[in-house]
């Protein structure tokens, strides 16, 4: 039975077009994602999912493997990730790989490390559907964070159980990071709500997603200091 990562990377990206293959520290930003991916032992092989035939060819001299391309339905705009994590999954299973573990990486999260990776499926066991990965988050629906009612006035999010002097009086939220998700194979189907999750905290500086110009800068920011400093 076999472990592996899917990393799901389409060419029609829009708030950074062309962002997982755009250069960062002058390597094409997938390749962070499939060198931590083969960096990892706990995962036996490593595909990725693209209709773009050059995200697939640079994909494939990184060293994964793309061994179909995405339909152009699973490539819009709207499309969830799930349905593609799937598609990748049934397809690769077809050509006969017993797919026992999915590790999905997102590509445009490259601050990760190899040991959050090995952390989430630690946590992946038969108790347990799927893990997802995020940080504390800066604001608290018990404290801060508020929705306008069906009257048009606002109030918290989340009640508390008495009054809050602090942020950190409150009970802790996490906010996603969409770097990694776990599941078994037979758990997917149930996508990430309908079944039981835990979720490994990440610090906030390994938490980036790149998902608009200012998100690219910070991630060449901080793997600058972090190759300075090693």
């Amino acid at each position: 039975m076999t472990t592996i990562a899917t990393i799901c990377a389409r060419g029609g990206s829009k708030g950074v077009p062309r962002k997982n293959i755009r250069p960062v520290l002058g390597r094409p930003l997938i390749e962070y994602t499939i060198e931590q991916a083969k960096a990892c032992t706990l995962i036996d092989q490593v595909y990725v999912s693209t209709e773009d035939e050059e995200i697939a060819e640079v994909a494939r001299r990184a060293g994964a493997e793309v061994p179909f391309l995405r339909p152009a339905e699973l490539a819009s705009d709207n499309a969830a990730k799930i349905p593609v994590i799937r598609h990748l999954v049934d397809g690769v299973s077809r050509l006969g790989v017993d797919v026992r573990t999915i590790v999905d990486l997102d590509p445009t999260s490259p601050l990760r490390e190899v040991a959050d990776i090995v952390a989430c499926i630690a946590l992946l066991d038969e108790e347990t559907d799927v893990v997802i990965t995020g940080y504390e988050a800066e604001k608290n629906p018990y404290f801060n964070m508020v929705e306008q009612q069906p009257d048009g006035y606002y109030k918290l999010v989340k009640t508390p159980e008495g009054a809050l002097a602090t942020r950190q009086t409150a009970p802790k939220v996490f906010a996603m990071n969409a770097s990694i998700y776990v599941w078994h194979r037979s758990t997917l189907s149930k996508g990430l709500w309908e079944g039981r999750a835990r979720l490994h905290a990440m610090p906030r500086e390994r938490s980036i997603d790149i998902d608009a110009p200012i998100d690219l800068k910070l991630v060449e920011l901080l793997m600058q200091e972090k190759r300075e400093t090693s």
